[in-house]
Formats: C-alpha cells, sequence, structure tokens
C-alpha cells in the first residue's frame, strides 16, 4: 500500500511540475494613454453604452443594413477568412487528439506454403501505439498553442468581418455623395443652358454681346464636363460596391448623405474598450500560443515515456480463433532520454522565447495603432463637424448671393461677369458641402470600427 501511495506522490509531483513549465501568462500593460483628448460629451442616448451597440444599431439606414447584411453573406474575401478559420480549428483538433491514445483494431488472415504444406493463418488485434505519458505537459503544451492560435485566427475572421462591414459603409456613403454632387451638376447644367438659350436670343437682338454669349457658354461646357466626370466616379462607386457586396443591389431607395444614416459615437471612453477590438484579442492570443511553445520546449529536456499496447487473438483456424490458448498479447512501454543533442534543444528554447518578446512586441504596437487610429478618426469627426457648420453657413450665404447676383443683372445694376463669378463660387461651395458631410459620416464609420464595433447586447 505504501508502494503505490509513494508512486501516486511521485506522479502527483511529475504533473505539477509539467504544469509549471509553462509561463504563467500576463497581459502586457497597455502602452497608450487612459483616455483619449476630446472635447465632446457623450451623446448615446439613455442607458444605452457603447459596449451596447452591435453593427446594426449603429447603422439607422435601411439600405446600408441590407447591403451589409448580403456582404457578409456573399463577399469573397470574407469567405476566404472564415475558411481559413476553419482550417487552423481543424489543426487544432488534429493536435489535441494526440493527447488521448489512439485505439484501432485490426483483422489479417493469410496463407503460406512450405515443402508441400499450405498452413493458414488468422488474427485480430486491438491496442494503441506510441502514445506519450505527458508527464511535463509537452503534449498538452502544443495542444493550448494550437488551441490559442485557433482563437487568433477567429479574432482575426471576427476583425474581417468587421472590416468589410467598415468598407462597405464607407463606399456606400462615397456613392451617395457622388449621387447628391452628380444631381447638383445635373441642375445646374439644365440652368445653365437655359440661361445660354436667352443669351443666344439677347445676342440676336443685340442685347448682349460675343463676350457675354461666350462666357455662358463655357459655363454651360464646363458644367457638361464636370457631369461626365461625376457620371464617372458614380459608376466607379457603384462597381467598388458590387465587389463588396458580392452581387448588385438596388440603391434606388438610398439616402441623402446628410439624412439620420448612422448613430453618434461617445468619444469620452477608456482606452481599455481598445483590448475588445478583435485584432488586438488575436495579437494576445499569439502571445499566450507562445508561452505554451516555451513549456513544450521547456519539457523536451525531460525524458519520454511512450507506450505501445496491444492484445489479440491469432490461430491457425479461424473457427479456434477466439478459443482458449489462442489469446495473445503485447506491451512495450519506451523510454527516450535526451543525452547528446548538440544544443539543438537549448537553441530551439532560445527560439520560442525570442517569439514570445516578439509577440509582446506586436501586441504592445497593435494597441498602439488602435489607440491612433482612434484619436485620428475622433479628430476626424469633431472637426468636420465643426467644418460643416461653417460651409452650410457659407453656402446658404453664397446661394442668396447668387440670388441677389441675378436679381442686379436682370435689373442692369451689375454686369453679366460678376453674375457668373456668384454662379461659380455657388456651385464651389454647394460641392464643398456634400463632399464635407460624405467625410463626416466616414469618420463616423471610422470611429466606430477603430473602436472595435459589433459588440452584441449583453
Amino acid at each position: 500500500m505504501k508502494k503505490w501511495t509513494a508512486l501516486l506522490v511521485l506522479v502527483t509531483a511529475l504533473v505539477t511540475s509539467g504544469c509549471a513549465l509553462k509561463p504563467e501568462h500576463v497581459r502586457p500593460a497597455a502602452p497608450v494613454p487612459a483616455t483619449w483628448k476630446s472635447t465632446e460629451a457623450p451623446m448615446v442616448d439613455g442607458d444605452e453604452t457603447l459596449d451596447q451597440l452591435a453593427w446594426d444599431g449603429f447603422i439607422l439606414d435601411p439600405v446600408l443594413k441590407q447591403m451589409i447584411q448580403v456582404a457578409l453573406e456573399e463577399n469573397r474575401d470574407l469567405r476566404l477568412s472564415l475558411l481559413n478559420v476553419e482550417a487552423v480549428r481543424a489543426q487544432y483538433r488534429i493536435t489535441d487528439a494526440d493527447r488521448l491514445p489512439t485505439i484501432s483494431v485490426g483483422t489479417a488472415a493469410g496463407r503460406r506454403r512450405s515443402e508441400g504444406d499450405t498452413n493458414a493463418d488468422y488474427s485480430v488485434n486491438a491496442g494503441f501505439s506510441d502514445f506519450e505519458l505527458d508527464f511535463w505537459g509537452r503534449v498538452k503544451n502544443l495542444s493550448e498553442s494550437a488551441l490559442q492560435e485557433y482563437l487568433a485566427s477567429k479574432a482575426a475572421g471576427d476583425m474581417a468581418r468587421l472590416t468589410l462591414i467598415s468598407e462597405v459603409s464607407q463606399a456606400y456613403l462615397r456613392r451617395l455623395g457622388a449621387q447628391e454632387q452628380y444631381n447638383l451638376i445635373a441642375a445646374t447644367l439644365a440652368s445653365r443652358e437655359t440661361g445660354l438659350e436667352l443669351m443666344t436670343q439677347r445676342r440676336k437682338f443685340g442685347d448682349a454681346s460675343d463676350l457675354d454669349y461666350q462666357e455662358a457658354f463655357s459655363l454651360a461646357e464646363q458644367a457638361r464636363a464636370d457631369l461626365e466626370s461625376m457620371a464617372r466616379q458614380l459608376a466607379q462607386a457603384d462597381n467598388a460596391l458590387d465587389l463588396l457586396v458580392g452581387r448588385k443591389l438596388d440603391l434606388s431607395a438610398a439616402s441623402a448623405p446628410h439624412g439620420e444614416l448612422l448613430r453618434d459615437v461617445p468619444p469620452g471612453l477608456s482606452s481599455e474598450l481598445l483590448l475588445r477590438r478583435s485584432d488586438i484579442q488575436a495579437a494576445e492570443h499569439r502571445l499566450m500560443a507562445q508561452s505554451a511553445e516555451i513549456g513544450a520546449a521547456r519539457a523536451a529536456f525531460f525524458p519520454r515515456i511512450v507506450l505501445t499496447t496491444q492484445a489479440g487473438a491469432s490461430s491457425a483456424d479461424l473457427s479456434d480463433l477466439f478459443k482458449s490458448g489462442s489469446l495473445t498479447w503485447q506491451f512495450m512501454p519506451r523510454l527516450d532520454v535526451p543525452i547528446f543533442t548538440h544544443g539543438r534543444l537549448k537553441a530551439a528554447l532560445e527560439l520560442v522565447k525570442v517569439r514570445k518578446e516578439r509577440a509582446v512586441v506586436e501586441y504592445e504596437k497593435s494597441i498602439q495603432t488602435a489607440f491612433r487610429e482612434v484619436a485620428d478618426a475622433l479628430v476626424s469627426r469633431e472637426t468636420l463637424k465643426r467644418e460643416e457648420a461653417s460651409l452650410k453657413a457659407l453656402a446658404d450665404s453664397s446661394a442668396r448671393s447668387l440670388y441677389l447676383a441675378k436679381l442686379r443683372y436682370d435689373q442692369g445694376v451689375d454686369n453679366h461677369l460678376r453674375y457668373l463669378d456668384a454662379q461659380r463660387a455657388d456651385l464651389a461651395n454647394q460641392i464643398r458641402l456634400i463632399q464635407t458631410r460624405t467625410q463626416k459620416q466616414i469618420a463616423l464609420v471610422q470611429l466606430f470600427a477603430s473602436l472595435g464595433g459589433g459588440w452584441e447586447k449583453s
């Protein structure tokens, strides 16, 4: 009894020491400030917080929601990313299976002839081979490393999904902005063509000079050229959306860029939210995988005990195969002790330690990159919001100036040149306002994505 108790204590000590071979995972401190600089207060309604806001709650436009749903199902790049995740998951299952013995059953039948006699052999066997008793945790740590690599790939798949949502949203917003600019220029061209016709009649009757006519003609042609340019941009925006979504969708019900498309995101947030970003989670899982690799590399210095066992029956007559006396068994333990490895094991341990240090640096860099992306998005959102307000006032003023310039021209108070300048200024201000509105919405999408987005409600 004392012998078995001592053996149990020894095995327990071996297993405990094996677990200690892997370094304990300690999350590196985030090398960024605790909060972002922002001049605005949180803007989420009610008691809903950012960590409860999923992408379909952030996006309010129904057409964009439908487009994203289709893209998540049809986008080929996302499909490839998710298939890569499944491949890594399968590899983890293969590695994890090494922790348990593989039991197999086999049968054999044969005949041999010798000096005119024919003999038959029948056998059936069951057992396992090359099963390692994992006293030092080598196989367990290899399985843990494979698990962390799978979790890293899964997080990378989540990041690919969020990136696709962001790209579709931004492409949709650019398309809406291009459509609004196209509509504005088309209306401007129609107005200038009407003005050119009037100018042609006035010149015919001597009420306008050739210079007035040429200026009106130039403005009309400029608008025509601008319209073709916007038509090209609009078609390219459609093509970009078709590629991201995976098939063509009807955009006739699309909103305007200054409509209620997106919910605002509060800027007064802790930088700890970055730890929920999928790419940062992936970096941490890769770091944990390297810790497990260190445990496996340390365990390689210790002896390996490998078991092979087999039991079965063998007989020259099939009917006697399972009778008494035909049973056979085999038990072959093997002890592998590393003695002369010429520094290979030490070098392997040093290699995984270096890889872990590199994983730490990559983890810290991913946090710094994410912090900068959020900071840039916050600055863009806040400055673009103020820029939009100023441009809206400027566009209203230029529209009023155009109205007054036309009145003064029609009454003969001012010449045609001042009226043309007012037309040019108003069109430029209106286009710049549309572009800024689009950029502001895109900045909001970038902010949501840079914060990790896509969190489910708890």
